[in-house]
């Protein structure tokens, strides 16, 4: 037979059993607390399959067994946990104006953050994320032991296979930056590279804000504005890990010119540094000095929308209004049910865009009555960047996925990154 025929694949014992304790363990994490009875019952396993998993699991450190409950006839059954700190995953989110470092617990619990302006110089900024992992490593307490790897979000376009940030519009020095390769070199630890919005819905989903199956976006807020698709409980990456580039989605066709040809794309009419540009060239913020920055210049326009200040809040309204428009046609072209906002500037944003979403929301219902879409903010925080990205090691390592079952693709089953 030759190469190029396709044919079915198959699994062995090895990929099944992964595979297996993957499905305990998301069971187990999503339930917070579950019997071994119950976890037969919700995952389709054998009394016998289930027991050996938990013991496994248990000898390696990454369950504990917890408080007994009644089940029926009156037998008393132990309920089993993630022990959270049994393992840790490191991030990085790389954003135009804004570095954010953390570590997160076995559950996607942050531990620390650390934040810092985003150095010109991307040798400088790998070698600072660098010293921050370590320190952060060194103040646990736990000489690296259980560290899993180092997740890195960074605004697209990034190249994936070869762990490279390409040429990301608002980083104008960052060419082809090995960022993978040397943060492992630096560190001493595995390191995956994601596109940062798509690292965002991969934290939103580990954290359970969606069930499982549902389908929805998550609209990043940081210097740009991009979109995360989550579809039947997977994210998507799309072909080349591009997927939700939404910065040339046109929002308000009366708005700025963009570099693209068209008026009023996202990125030029509503992001946080458009919204902070036309502000500027109004005269509704001062030029900027020379320790200004876009969170505090964005602050300084949305306390002048606050205070009522007039061409300060129509620039925020209509921002807020293009930003909802944006996630609810994203939301209707790829058929979800939620929208989840967040982002470093989503605290400071949120109201103005919730304030809007009721005039969206009724013009995508008057478009498609039969598909609803609940509009609301992250359950992840303000560093949402950062979290996703050491989600994305989490996610690696114990999400099960039946891609696992398949031979001769790269297994995504061992404990680190």
């Amino acid at each position: 037979m030759t190469d190029d025929v396709a044919v079915p694949r198959g699994t062995n014992a090895t990929q099944l059993g992964n595979f297996n304790e993957t499905v305990i363990l998301h069971a187990i994490r999503r339930a917070d607390g579950v019997s071994r009875v119950e976890l037969g019952k919700a995952t389709g396993l054998s009394p016998q399959t289930v027991t050996n998993i938990c013991r496994r699991l248990l000898d390696e450190g990454l369950l504990v067994e917890g408080e007994k409950t009644t089940g029926g006839l009156g037998k008393r059954r132990t309920q089993l946990h993630i022990d959270a700190s049994a393992r840790t995953a490191l991030g990085a989110h790389i954003d135009p104006a804004l570095t954010t470092v953390t570590t997160l617990d076995l559950v996607g619990k942050p531990i620390d953050v650390e934040r810092f302006p985003t150095p010109d110089d991307p040798e400088k900024a790998v070698a600072k994320i660098a010293r921050v992992l370590k320190r952060l490593i060194a103040e646990s307490g736990t000489d690296g032991v259980g560290v899993l790897g180092v997740g890195v979000g960074a605004p697209g376009p990034v190249d994936v296979a070869r762990g490279v940030i390409c040429d990301p519009p608002h980083l104008p020095n960052w060419r082809d930056v090995p960022v993978r390769d040397e943060l492992a070199a630096q560190t001493g630890l595995p390191t995956v590279l994601e596109k940062d919005t798509i690292a965002a819905a991969v934290a939103e989903t580990w954290a359970g804000t969606f069930t499982d199956g549902c389908s929805a976006i998550v609209l990043y807020l940081g210097t740009g504005i991009g979109a995360g698709l989550v579809i039947d409980g997977e994210v998507v990456r799309g072909t080349t890990h591009s997927a939700g580039e939404a910065g040339h989605l046109v929002v308000d066709p009366d708005g700025p010119p963009c570099a693209c040809g068209l008026r009023g794309c996202i990125n030029v009419a509503a992001s946080p540094r458009a919204l902070v540009e036309i502000a500027t060239h109004k005269g509704v913020l001062p030029a900027p000095g020379p320790d200004d920055n876009l969170d505090s210049r964005l602050g300084m326009l949305y306390d002048l929308a606050d205070a009522g200040e007039p061409a300060a809040r129509e620039i925020v309204r209509r921002g807020a209004a293009g930003v909802a428009r944006a996630a609810l046609t994203i939301g209707n072209l790829v058929d979800v049910s939620r929208v989840v906002l967040g982002g470093p500037y989503w605290p400071r944003m949120s109201a103005y865009i919730l304030d809007a979403a009721p005039t969206a929301l009724e013009a995508a219902t008057a478009a498609s009555p039969l598909h609803p879409v609940a509009l609301g903010g992250t359950k992840v925080g303000e560093n949402l960047g950062a979290i996703g990205a050491a989600s994305l090691v989490l996610d690696h390592a114990y999400t099960p996925r039946p891609t696992r079952l398949v031979l001769g693709r790269p297994e995504r089953t061992g404990r680190s990154a």
